[in-house]
């Protein structure tokens, strides 16, 4: 008996065919059989199908005496299904690369559940490639199995079968066929997340929806529509058969009209002549199955009174007028936009002409966040050895309170903006600023980037489409020709770059000056931060702080923190710190976990932990600086390093123990091993090829070089003599008084900056 049954009806589509049955047949998961039944096909679909199974025993060709449509054609298909699961898919469309293995993956995970809900996207025959709008719906997180009243936006997902696996005795023992006409879907779909006793998503796409030029049955103008009240009449019918499903009358009955009105409202649906007699139809099943229960959004409420009373001219009518409406205000908002960006241009203009301050500094980070990073370092230590510069920071509104005394706040978009972009003499940002800032002779653009690469970035994105999503990589090219300077924190680092990021500029490879601050701290420090985060005394500190996954729309911890606790017991509590491109985690608290998402210096919470739990995320090189345990857990290396490209095989040279999954995790804190001396040789190594310049005065040596215009730097402390404050837990089995280095000056600025990580 095979896992899976996936049933392809195929009727003239030869020239997809063959795209679609090798997408099933070359899945990394091959307990499989692939039942393709022709429908009597007049083209070579027949053919394709024989061939296929001639050479693949996994193959079932079924050939119909004569066409019966698709529905009845996957019904042929199901009689002859023998695997636990039945998957359907159109014979135009394909599956994606593992998909079949993430299904399995998740339906084991799940305890076998009688439907799982996966994702699609759409695919055009111009090449663009669309996720399935509601993909939401299908977020992993929260219990699962459950059942569709505990997720009922499943119902919101589009209605058709080949976005599921069927458990085949569920299928079987409910009664579940397809019935013939245009919308077979909708009696098949609803009755089996309705009647499913275990649902569960798996957020990935597994289907590529092929939208062709030509073709789509649903898109063609034909009486065939009217089909759809039948369908709704099964569906109904199927309700009223199972009183236990009555409560999901009134949603049915919201799905029904709004379906209907979409079929009413589509111009390529109706033959001309029949939209009367539709309309006279659909107000007959409005009355029908009227069960009033579920509210209707006030955007649907005209579409609803469409289906409800028959009015079709007086429809029209209010709908142009809605139309006209919702375009003039379109256009006043758009004319209104336009004036103020033409009079803040007109002002930058002005500003451009008039000579530059060469005692003005503006500073910004990831995209008008608070004082943070690199530039935030940066910008501390202008005030301190170039106090003759006047230093201004860049912020959205919400981030004020985030900027400290000292340097002017500016409010992107405003007339201070633009003046300070175009008469400051120093510009300093680790992401780019407005695409319009027109670089001026005389002006330094410092950039600062906001991390050692581990993953592809820049031109190297190039080859990664699904990472690099709309990035125009001739508007990147033209920001980097305005760089004067590159700071760089290692060898590494400057060769990637300098590639990456062809330019002019010259790369300053001082060590990253957010970094300084782990070579300036005191024990004091750390005990202050701890005791501001509630971290109890005597338990050991680990901050989470795992990376974005550009091949998952919805993040999700690949941690279950509360186990792990649980694992550990109390001597252990948990900095639990999401990217900051997401959310901070939704949900009840879990004894032991602090949520420091929101946390504004993440500097602050690398001093604060005892150890750095991480998977691909560039926190790691910098917390390598501090000289304390790291732990990386790469339970999806191959399929980040797919989707993304790194640089090295972070397994290979790794800066401590590597776990490959949760109980690895688990096991590396239990042992000791996080600590051992194996953890400690693979640190060190590390260190000495990623912080050779992070002795605490990389932002003083930019300075000098930048401003000062010096040529003979500070010198970099040797790695061993450098003493970078230790954790609260090796400071408790350290000898009192640890020795302060005498060549290290006093900090520039806050003690502890506020910062993010990419």
């Amino acid at each position: 008996m095979p896992r899976f049954s996936v049933i392809v009806p195929a009727y003239k589509v030869q020239a997809y065919l063959h795209e679609c049955l090798e997408s099933v047949l070359s899945q990394s998961f091959a307990d499989l059989e692939l039942i393709v039944v022709d429908d009597r096909s007049p083209d070579a679909c027949g053919e394709i199908i024989d061939e296929f199974a001639a050479r693949d025993t996994r193959v079932r060709a079924v050939h119909l005496p004569e066409n019966v449509g698709l529905g009845q054609a996957r019904n042929a298909g199901l009689e002859r299904a023998t695997g636990d699961y039945l998957l359907f898919l159109d014979s135009d469309d394909t599956l994606t690369p593992d998909a079949l293995r993430a299904i399995a993956d998740r339906v084991r995970e799940t305890d076998e559940p009688d439907v799982l809900v996966y994702d699609y996207a759409s695919t055009y025959w111009s090449g663009e490639t669309v996720r399935n709008q509601f993909a939401a719906q299908l977020s992993e997180e929260g219990n699962a199995p459950f059942r569709l009243e505990d997720r009922p936006g499943l119902l919101r997902v589009l209605m058709v079968a080949w976005n599921k696996a069927y458990r085949r005795e569920f299928v079987e023992g409910v009664g579940l066929t397809f019935p013939s006409g245009y919308y077979e879907d909708t009696p098949w779909t609803y009755p089996a997340l309705m009647a499913a006793e275990s649902l569960a998503t798996l957020d990935r796409v597994c289907v590529h929806y092929r939208q062709r030029r030509r073709g789509n049955i649903l898109s063609t103008t034909s009486r065939g529509h009217f089909d759809v009240f039948e369908q709704y009449d099964r569906v109904f019918a199927f309700v009223e058969q199972r009183p236990e499903l009555a409560h999901w009358r009134p949603v049915l009955f919201r799905r029904m009209v709004d379906h209907l009105s979409t079929v009413f409202t589509k111009r390529d649906r109706l033959p001309r002549g029949s939209r009367a007699e539709f309309l006279r139809r659909a107000r007959a099943h409005y009355r029908r199955y009227r069960t009033p229960g579920v509210p209707v959004p006030l955007r649907s409420r005209l579409r609803h009174t469409l289906v409800h009373f028959g009015v079709h001219r007086t429809y029209r009518v209010l709908q142009a007028s809605m139309t006209v409406r919702r375009r003039t205000h379109k256009a006043v908002s758009k004319l209104a936009r336009a004036l103020r960006a033409g009079v803040l241009q007109a002002h930058y203009r002005v500003q451009l002409k008039l000579p530059l301050r060469a005692d003005r500094a503006v500073f910004a980070a990831y995209w008008g966040r608070g004082h943070s990073c690199n530039p935030g370092a940066l910008e501390a230590a202008f005030r301190t050895f170039a106090p003759q510069v006047r230093t201004a920071w860049i912020a959205r509104p919400e981030h004020r309170s985030a900027v400290p005394p000292g340097p002017r706040h500016v409010r992107p978009g405003t007339a201070a903006y633009w003046t300070a972009l175009a008469r400051s003499k120093y510009l300093v940002n680790n992401v780019n600023f407005d695409r319009r800032l027109v670089k001026r002779p005389g002006q330094v653009f410092v950039q600062t980037q906001h991390g050692t690469p581990l993953k592809h970035m820049g031109l190297d994105l190039q080859e990664r489409p699904a990472a690099a999503r709309d990035m125009d990589f001739a508007e990147l090219l033209r920001g980097v020709d305005k760089w004067d300077y590159v700071v760089s924190a290692n060898r590494h680092t400057t060769l990637t770059w300098e590639r990456v990021y062809p330019g002019r500029y010259e790369t300053l490879e001082y060590g990253y000056p957010r970094n300084d601050v782990f070579q300036r701290a005191t024990s004091a420090d750390v005990a202050r931060l701890r005791e501001s985060l509630g971290i109890p005394r005597d338990t050991v500190a680990l901050l989470y702080a795992p990376t974005h996954r550009d091949y998952r729309r919805v993040q999700r911890s690949h941690l279950d923190l509360e186990r792990v606790l649980r694992r550990l017991g109390p001597r252990f509590v948990i900095l639990a710190r999401a990217h900051y491109w997401q959310e901070a985690p939704a949900g009840r608290p879990v004894p032991g976990v602090i949520d420091v998402t929101d946390h504004p210096s993440v500097e602050s919470l690398c001093l604060a932990s005892d150890a750095l739990v991480t998977d691909y995320s560039s926190l790691m090189f910098d917390y390598a600086g501090l000289d304390r345990p790291i732990v990386i857990h790469a339970d999806d290396w191959e399929a980040y390093e797919a989707a993304r490209g790194t640089y090295f095989d972070l397994r290979g040279c790794p800066p401590g123990a590597v776990a490959r999954s949760e109980d690895e995790l688990i096991d590396i804190f239990a042992t000791g091993h996080w600590r051992g001396s194996r953890s400690t040789q693979l640190r060190a190594a590390f260190r000495e090829r990623f912080c050779p310049y992070d002795d605490g005065r990389a932002a003083e040596r930019v300075v000098r070089r930048v401003v000062l215009g010096e040529t003979r730097l500070p010198p970099v402390v040797p790695l061993a003599e450098r003493r970078p404050v230790p954790s609260a837990a090796a400071s408790a089995t350290m000898p009192a008084g640890r020795p302060a280095l005498a060549h290290v000056p006093p900090p520039a600025g806050p003690v502890l900056p506020v910062t993010d990580r990419r």
